[in-house]
């Protein structure tokens, strides 16, 4: 094209962002893993971000409006990710948890920072209503699901239990005496931290109009999900994917990392051979700050060591 014709003719912008898109540059994709029933809070570029969210009540046959479980999310030796569900969130043993009791009873500074790398992450899961998101607009009066760490629980807890005279409990997920929850992030030291997050004032959800909130409580997702055994893989199967994100090369050193790897790999079921090999994956994103899920992690690493 001439300059001529440039600056006589105009580009069509529709066909610029229709050829951005198709290389990906346009918009962002979708993970193929990622649950639309889930609402994330938004961020900016300095990692702050704000929104107000409802924490809606148990569906009926439902003790709680949370559940609660375990993942384990780390990279092995061999490149590959370890992204699982723990099975001690339904009570039973979990091949990483047994490998990591192992290593953190084993006296070896090197072995207990690998356990640490290897712990169990906290989740728990309840039903919101998003009142306000300025990041995303069109989520709007919709109902998720939400995952949340330790540091916003507490927050529930607060509410539920307060510490001072003169505060009154509060039942943050219910329709006519619940609260809204302002979710205030910031980013401290490179992590997400909810320390300034609080409840508003108690008041009804939709002025408690029962005609709005009977279509929300229509609108609610079944928790009991996360924690039915049919929902988690086999303790064979998850440790036959530890043995390959591990690898099972012994090196000649005396730690108790490489015993472990050595009697679990014999005791391990064979990997199918027509497995195919698991590329890098993104680590998923974590709700919490590194203090999030502290407490939770020093009571498992005490337990541990009990446990020897």
């Amino acid at each position: 094209m001439s300059f001529a014709n440039l600056k006589s003719g105009k580009t069509d912008i529709s066909k610029l962002v229709s050829a951005a898109q198709e290389v990906g540059g346009g918009q962002k994709t979708k993970n193929k893993y990622e649950d639309e029933r889930k609402w994330k809070p938004t961020v900016d570029d300095a990692g702050n971000g704000y929104a107000v969210i409802r924490f809606l009540p148990a569906m009926e046959g439902q003790e709680l409006p949370w559940e609660r479980y375990w993942d384990h999310g780390f990279k092995g030796p061999t490149g590959q990710w370890y992204i699982e569900k723990s099975l001690t969130s339904i009570g039973q043993k979990d091949p990483v948890g047994e490998l990591n009791s192992r290593l953190w009873n084993s006296g070896n500074e090197e072995d207990k920072e690998t356990a640490r790398k290897q712990k169990r992450r906290l989740h728990y899961i309840s039903n919101i209503l998003v009142v306000s998101d300025p990041s995303n607009p069109s989520n709007e009066g919709k109902v998720f699901l939400y995952e949340y760490g330790k540091k916003i629980f507490d927050k529930l807890m607060d509410v539920m239990q307060p510490q001072f005279p003169g505060e009154e409990p509060v039942n943050p997920f219910d329709f006519w005496s619940g609260a809204d929850f302002q979710l205030k992030i910031r980013n401290v030291a490179g992590y997400r931290n909810y320390d300034k997050s609080e409840f508003k004032s108690a008041s009804a959800l939709f002025d408690a109009d029962e005609t709005k909130l009977e279509a929300t409580y229509n609108q609610l997702h079944d928790l009991a999900e996360f924690v039915d055994p049919k929902q988690y893989k086999s303790y064979d199967e998850l440790n036959s994917r530890l043995q390959l994100v591990l690898g099972h090369s012994v090196g000649d050193g005396a730690t108790m990392k490489n015993e472990a790897l050595t009697q679990s790999a014999e005791a391990a079921p064979a990997v199918s051979a027509s497995e195919p090999e698991i590329v890098s994956a993104p680590t998923p994103a974590i709700e919490s700050a590194s203090s999030d899920d502290e407490d939770d992690t020093l009571s498992y690493f005490a337990k541990m060591a009990q446990a020897d």
